[in-house]
């Protein structure tokens, strides 16, 4: 078997105003890094990773385990020496997934929450399991599938590289046939875009992996685009079929921010209802359903301030250092928060074990005292 075609996309998405996402697209090697620790520090980190496999001499033949290993405990070496010499870059670090293709089938070696699909025979499966808080949650039955996908904390990972010395890699191998279509990408993609989704866009565009790629990143921006978001593609083919590369250019800060044919929503039309000629209290039964939403809105408020006031509880930020939380761990209408940082640990939650995480991440409401308690516990045992 040999590679056929291969396309790569990146975008900031409609959030951010830096791309922290690197990708490598180089036959047999690809990947994808998404950077954790602020613009400047997750670029430097996910560049940083992705220099790493493109500086890699290796001829493609050999143990592709080994050498996917090496490759993410050596981007794992160097983020970590940066980060701990370097006080502006300090907490810095990245997700990665690596895929090499052995001439029979796939390496991967996985760090974090972004993802490796296989597509095949139209059908789309997750190769990867997601280093993440909200994930290990739902493995452990706290949370369900549905809760996770719009959890506050749905963005902290709890393995990274740069974060230790050394790094747990998951790595595995696929084996592959013609026909056979892999997709690594960020959580840009797969947080706004579902599986369904996905396969549908790539269906549609499966003759083309650039229009492909780029259709996956314009349907990651029309769900909100969040985050960064990067795609990368290559194919399986039969012997003797050429290999074709394409990477498509980041978008041009000038670039016409426009709705195209695919982006248009379609009218919806509006049929008159029927009358039947008997009076059915419109204005009573308005005034009743009016009153019955005031009364909810005003319990609902008085439960959260009281919460607020309150309930404290422990989990981890964006740049995954352990915090402590005033109010409740819940969102409503999307990104309206009912709690607010009181307190940031040096500590990072890529530093806790997974039993560790689920006993302080288990989202109990708690005094403040007894949060800091907890937390101030984990510092003094493991140290910034």
């Amino acid at each position: 078997m040999n590679l056929g075609g291969t396309a790569a996309a990146t975008d900031p998405g409609r959030r951010r105003r830096h791309n922290e996402d690197s990708y490598v697209c180089e036959p047999p090697l690809f990947a994808v890094a998404d950077g954790i620790g602020g613009a400047q520090a997750g670029e430097i980190a996910s560049g940083l990773a992705a220099a790493v496999l493109k500086d890699d001499s290796g001829d493609g033949t050999g143990d592709g385990e080994q050498r996917v290993d090496r490759l993410i405990q050596e981007a794992n070496r160097r983020i970590y020496d940066r980060q701990t010499q370097d006080a502006a870059v300090s907490g810095m670090g990245t997700t990665i997934t690596v895929a090499f293709f052995d001439g029979n089938g796939v390496w991967i070696g996985h760090v974090g929450d972004s993802r490796a699909y296989l597509i095949r025979d139209s059908r789309l499966e997750q190769l990867t399991e997601d280093h993440s808080l909200v994930a290990e949650l739902v493995r452990s039955g706290k949370l369900s599938p549905e809760e996770a996908e719009t959890h506050p904390q749905r963005s902290v990972v709890t393995r990274a590289l740069g974060t230790d010395p050394d790094v747990d890699v998951d790595t595995f191998r696929t084996e592959a046939k013609p026909g056979d279509l892999f997709l690594l990408c960020s959580d840009g993609l797969t947080s706004m875009v579902g599986d369904d989704t996905i396969l549908e866009e790539i269906r549609r565009n499966r003759s083309d992996l650039r229009t492909a790629a780029k259709a996956l990143v314009r349907a990651a921006n029309r769900g909100g685009g969040e985050d960064n978001i990067t795609v990368v593609f290559f194919e399986i083919a039969a012997e003797g079929a050429t290999e074709r590369t394409v990477a498509l250019p980041p978008p041009q800060e000038d670039e016409e921010d426009t709705l195209d044919e695919l982006d248009r929503v379609p009218g919806v039309g509006v049929e008159e209802p029927e009358r039947d000629g008997r009076e059915r209290h419109p204005v009573r039964r308005r005034v009743i359903v009016l009153t019955l939403l005031a009364v909810a809105i005003l319990l609902a408020c008085a439960f959260a301030v009281w919460g607020l006031w309150r309930s404290h509880f422990v989990g981890a930020e964006p740049d995954g250092h352990v915090a402590v939380y005033q109010g409740l761990p819940w969102n409503i209408a999307g990104d309206v928060h009912l709690y607010r940082t009181v307190y940031v640990s040096p500590l990072l939650s890529a530093q806790l074990s997974q039993n560790e995480r689920k006993k302080l991440f288990d989202h109990s409401l708690r005094s403040k005292s007894s949060a800091l308690h907890e937390v101030r516990h984990y510092e003094e045992q493991i140290g910034p």
